[in-house]
């Protein structure tokens, strides 16, 4: 089970912090959320591709979660139902966006520009770019699969529930995307791959903060 730290030298586990938060304690919830960010924003980034696009959809989740926490049932982690909320929102997201044909050249050249900011340039190396790259060319739930059990090391299991799928599915898919992803490329994949930034993680935190108005 998940334990947070940093709080006054103790150690909580997601029941005990859920516990709290629902008792009154509104503002633990932003160690739910910096707990979360990295994984979040690496499953938001594999279906949306945009930064800012990730970032409002990580906030829907943070909001919806948290308006819904007295109602999760922990028949699974945490983190599992944290997974499927922002896939869902994701998702429809993606739905929306199809609505207009417009991706082309104009949003094309604001996401490669948003790729030359000075913050990407010291977070992504060359090499994570073209490791980024080469995950974004993956069939959706192939690169969902591949994000989930490689980078995040859910479980099977995890990863199984996470996208209502059976075990032997995530299997084979791991594996039909380890085959198209270069050899080469595999054993370099890490920390560089859909970094979130610290000033995004706190961007994305501190909304949801003055949202909720739990900042006292």
């Amino acid at each position: 089970m998940n334990t947070f730290k940093g709080l006054r030298s103790q150690q909580f586990s997601e029941t005990e912090l859920i516990s709290l938060i629902i008792s009154g304690q509104k503002r633990l919830f932003e160690y739910i959320m910096r707990g979360y960010n990295q994984r979040l924003y690496r499953i938001g980034m594999s279906i949306l591709h945009r930064d800012i696009d990730v970032e409002d959809m990580m906030q829907n989740t943070y909001l919806k979660a948290y308006e819904h926490l007295n109602e999760f049932e922990q028949k699974s982690l945490l983190g599992t139902w944290l997974t499927r909320i922002m896939i869902n929102e994701c998702l429809l997201q993606k739905k929306r966006s199809q609505h207009f044909d417009t991706e082309s050249a104009e949003s094309y050249l604001e996401s490669k520009s948003d790729l030359q900011t000075p913050e990407k340039i010291l977070i992504n190396k060359e090499l994570g770019q073209q490791l980024e790259n080469a995950i974004r060319k993956l069939p959706e739930q192939y690169r969902l699969v591949f994000v989930l059990r490689e980078i995040e090391n859910l479980s099977v299991k995890e990863t199984g529930k996470a996208l209502n799928i059976g075990v032997s599915n995530v299997k084979a898919s791991l594996s039909r995307a380890k085959i198209m992803l270069r050899k080469d490329l595999i054993g370099y994949l890490g920390e560089n791959i859909f970094k979130l930034h610290r000033s995004r993680c706190d961007k994305v935190v501190n909304h949801v903060i003055n949202k909720l108005d739990i900042s006292a």
